[in-house]
């Protein structure tokens, strides 16, 4: 992202009375957050329907301030910012309504993978949720070894699930409720670490930003709307997991809830979402699996039969089967007719016909990526 760029996003997010949704449509009508401010004058003659107060609300300097010091901060602690239109950003959360227009983070781990889960709970949980979030990350790393586990970092289950995923070798990602300026509660520091070399820390809050109540309900929804599936290990009747619950409902993400003794208090919550159809219920990664129809040895069967049947393409599939070979984590329909050339329209035509042949995979998003690791382009290409 050009540095331009990145400054007026981080202004655009400070600027009093604009939100992340309200942020959104001025990019897509504008075109990027510098041009927003670079034609804050001219606005209402590129978008009839803005108050003159939204206008007014763009001359701040104090945002523009704000961001100049924390570009600083990024350059000086290495952090990569993902904007809204970034294929590096989360393609799930991307999808969602209020997704925010700019994260920071700290990490290797793709946010994109095939598969992701959001492990959350209470943060006092009992001996029993402990062994239970433990248990469950060992399992899903044999049965499921490419899922990336995200939560929290807080007390209680979150940051069982992040060691959990560390300790069975599963990439994990804790999202933040502050800036990356520090970590909170301080006794995570040692796991936030780990998961920095082995996972990552995420966050759309800048530095100094403290770590409020209504902050933890924001990052919430990043949690559920990153993942494919929120599992509840244990919550009261009350709480920030059944939030996230909630807020996975809202985005038709899957649900899933363990249940403990009728009388437990920390398993109230749980029953209560079961009762009420907001979540499966599950005992095990196997039934997890099952629920959300992640058969992996089936799934790896087909698309090895599926690659040998059909080995060759057409000249406009075999560009954009190439293209999809250079993004293995997958790459926006938009991108690919850019790239190639070729109208939207055409494009999508062409991968529904690779996706038939179970060539490409469609993703969350609007995007693709081939189906399988072999490399398509050694097979012949022709027309047919």
């Amino acid at each position: 992202m050009e540095e331009k760029e990145l400054l007026a996003l981080i202004a655009l997010q400070h600027i009093p009375g604009i939100g992340s949704i309200t942020a959104k449509r001025l990019l897509e009508a504008v075109g990027s957050a510098a041009k927003l401010f670079e034609h804050r004058v001219d606005l209402a003659s590129m978008i009839p329907q803005v108050q003159p107060a939204l206008v007014k609300a763009l001359d701040c300097s104090s945002a523009h301030r704000r961001a100049e010091q924390e570009l600083e901060f990024i350059r000086k602690h290495h952090i990569t910012c993902i904007g809204y239109y970034d294929e590096a950003y989360p393609s799930r959360l991307r999808e969602c309504d209020d997704a925010p227009i700019l994260l920071f983070y700290r990490g290797n781990a793709t946010l994109n993978p095939h598969r992701v889960v959001s492990i959350v709970g209470t943060r006092k949980c009992t001996e029993y949720g402990r062994e239970l979030c433990e248990s469950f990350v060992r399992d899903l790393s044999s049965l499921c070894p490419d899922v990336l586990v995200v939560s929290g970092l807080a007390y209680g289950i979150d940051v069982c699930a992040h060691r959990a995923a560390i300790k069975y070798a599963l990439p994990t990602v804790g999202v933040l409720a502050h800036g990356l300026d520090r970590i909170y509660p301080s006794v995570h520091r040692n796991t936030a670490a780990q998961m920095v070399a082995c996972g990552g820390l995420l966050t759309e809050y800048v530095s100094h930003t403290e770590p409020e109540r209504q902050n933890f309900l924001q990052r919430n929804r990043i949690v559920a709307g990153m993942s494919d599936a929120t599992i509840v290990v244990e919550s009261a009747d009350r709480g920030g997991a059944l939030v996230t619950a909630s807020i996975a409902n809202s985005y038709s993400r899957g649900c899933c809830a363990f249940p403990g003794r009728v009388n437990d208090i920390y398993s109230a919550g749980c029953h209560r979402l079961i009762r009420n159809n907001q979540a499966a219920l599950i005992t095990s990664a196997a039934d997890f699996m099952e629920h959300m129809l992640w058969d992996v040895s089936q799934r790896t069967q087909d698309r090895n039969m599926q690659q040998s049947l059909f080995p060759e393409f057409n000249d406009e599939e075999s560009c954009i089967v190439g293209l999809l070979e250079k993004h293995a984590d997958g790459i926006l329909i938009n991108t690919i007719a850019l790239e190639a050339g070729l109208p939207v329209h055409r494009v999508s035509a062409v991968l529904f016909e690779l996706e038939l042949r179970g060539v490409v995979r469609p993703l969350v998003g609007n995007a693709y990526k081939l189906n399988g690791s072999t490399s398509w382009s050694s097979f012949s290409f022709q027309d047919k």
